[in-house]
């Protein structure tokens, strides 16, 4: 495998990507008076705080930004912290949103502390569906989908505006 990593996705093609995952959204949610980005740690959140920009544009919903606090590289997590009570998302529309769902671990990690409040709906939305689902957890939007070998990596870049897009190691 070569050392450099291909691009998949540029700046432009993220942007995007998001633009037309908040539409979709909106579309799917449009009859709702508010509505919960849930953001998964790192990138996730980057991504959830790009979507909250989009949707702010386009939808006339109030929009809640919530941060799910855990650690991707652990195999098994303490109780999932969340930086607002549950007051925030109780009877809303909550949108899990992480920047690649690969085997859905985190994911499922993520939904825990939503299951335990009554929520209007819980979906779910990423920027890469790699397709090696080992939990019952799909996306509702999706940015890109890739299948991709268990060795390779995918890597999503929001963060450092020099190097934005989406990379495969």
């Amino acid at each position: 495998m070569s050392s450099q990593p291909t691009q998949i996705l540029t700046a432009e093609q993220l942007q995007q990507k998001i633009r037309r995952i908040a539409f979709q959204i909106y579309e799917n949610n449009f009859e709702e008076s508010a509505l919960v980005l849930a953001g998964v740690s790192g990138q996730g959140y980057v991504f959830a705080q790009l979507l909250e920009k989009e949707l702010n544009q386009i939808a006339p919903q109030a929009v809640t930004l919530l941060h799910i606090d855990l650690d991707k590289t652990k195999k098994a997590q303490p109780p999932i912290q969340i930086d607002n009570p549950e007051a925030e998302f109780a009877d809303k529309v909550v949108i899990v949103v992480d920047d690649v769902l690969n085997s859905g671990r985190t994911l499922t990690f993520s939904l825990q502390p939503f299951l335990i409040v009554p929520v209007r709906k819980l979906q779910v939305a990423v920027l890469v569906d790699r397709n090696h689902p080992r939990y019952p957890v799909s996306a509702d939007y999706i940015g890109y989908e890739l299948s991709t070998t268990l060795t390779e990596h995918v890597e999503v870049v929001l963060s450092d505006q020099n190097r934005v897009g989406v990379y495969l190691h």
